[in-house]
């Protein structure tokens, strides 16, 4: 009973998935992993009927079980994906809720040798377990990936890395643009770890763990930057984009560009497999605190630049922060549902 809870017309199914990939990850963490697998109305009646299968990918921070989470006012978003299945406004589809949470907070949904490999568990394990357990419609042309923040950045570089497996994308307000929604945050982040932590991410680490997280100052925003860090590695060593007075450290500030969607959409390859794409969607908040709005604006350049046909792009933005945009995700799954089917 609203607002404390809904009854659903279709059914959400909670799995454990045990990893072969994460097992053993370099940060500890469980190769044990909750799937949550929503199957829309009418799929227990009709043995015979197939669906396309969108996999949708939490923001930093974010672990599979926050998707139930209640706020003031709001439904949370599987049981808005629910309502617009049981409208009729959209072709019936399944939707996958997946897990890449980390210790430091999320994983990019990239394979990194200082992290543990993400995007290799999502593209090899998580949708063959899928495939196999429910009536989806097992192809690249009828699956999607989407997400929000970190998790928009792991929908971009997910179906640039794997058009083979994924034919479609939604990203609301996703990582891109590095330029502008991480370098500028370097001198701030320089400042608190030197007058907090004696410029030592090992301090401010000792300190976080020993402690009821979020109960100093800049908590979030240092192990933010110490998990993209590590995210992005490529051998193992967690190195800092900037030095001790937030300068760009450009070695390292290289590694982190190549894998900029932005970037990353001008390379032959990964544009070649946006082209492929069925259907691609691009938002954003045009109050965005961290500039996501720009880094829309850039990847939807990107794709123009890329040769995507139009026709298979939404492109908006609209009125809101980063945060509290829950409500645009119904609508990209209604848009991508009807493309995929």
């Amino acid at each position: 009973m609203l607002p404390w809870s809904a009854d659903l017309a279709g059914r959400l199914d909670h799995h454990v998935v045990e990893s072969d990939l994460l097992r053993g990850n370099p940060l500890g963490d469980p190769h044990e992993r909750p799937l949550v697998v929503y199957v829309p109305p009418g799929y227990d009646d009709s043995p015979e009927r197939r669906y396309p299968a969108m996999y949708v990918l939490l923001g930093y921070s974010g672990h599979v079980g926050m998707w139930f989470n209640r706020t003031p006012f709001r439904q949370p978003y599987p049981e808005l994906a629910d309502a617009m299945f049981a409208a009729g406004d959209a072709p019936p589809a399944i939707v996958v809720y997946v897990d890449a949470w980390t210790a430091l907070g999320g994983s990019q949904y990239l394979d990194s040798p200082a992290t543990g490999r993400y995007h290799s568990y999502l593209r090899d394990e998580i949708v063959p377990f899928v495939d196999a357990r429910y009536r989806t419609l097992a192809d690249r042309d009828h699956r999607a990936v989407t997400g929000k923040s970190s998790g928009g950045y792991g929908a971009m570089v997910t179906a640039m890395l794997a058009p083979d497996v994924f034919g479609a994308l939604a990203t609301h307000a996703g990582d891109a643009l590095f330029e502008v929604c991480h370098r500028p945050r370097f001198p701030a982040l320089a400042r608190r770890l030197r007058d907090m932590y004696d410029g030592s991410y090992d301090k401010f680490l000792a300190d976080f763990r020993s402690r009821l997280p979020g109960t100093k100052d800049g908590d979030l925003e240092l192990l933010e930057m110490y998990a993209y860090a590590a995210a992005y590695s490529d051998d193992g060593i967690v190195r800092l984009p900037f030095d001790d007075t937030g300068a760009v450290v450009p070695e390292v500030w290289d590694r982190w560009l190549s894998l900029d969607p932005v970037v990353m959409a001008a390379d032959p390859r990964h544009a070649d497999a946006l082209r492929s794409m069925r259907a691609i969607w691009v938002d954003a908040g045009s109050r965005d605190e961290y500039y996501l709005d720009f880094g829309a604006v850039s990847f939807h350049r990107a794709l123009e630049a890329a040769g995507v046909p139009a026709d298979r792009v939404h492109f908006e933005l609209f009125e809101a922060g980063h945060g509290g945009i829950e409500y645009r995700y119904p609508l990209a799954l209604s848009w991508l549902s009807h493309r995929l089917t």
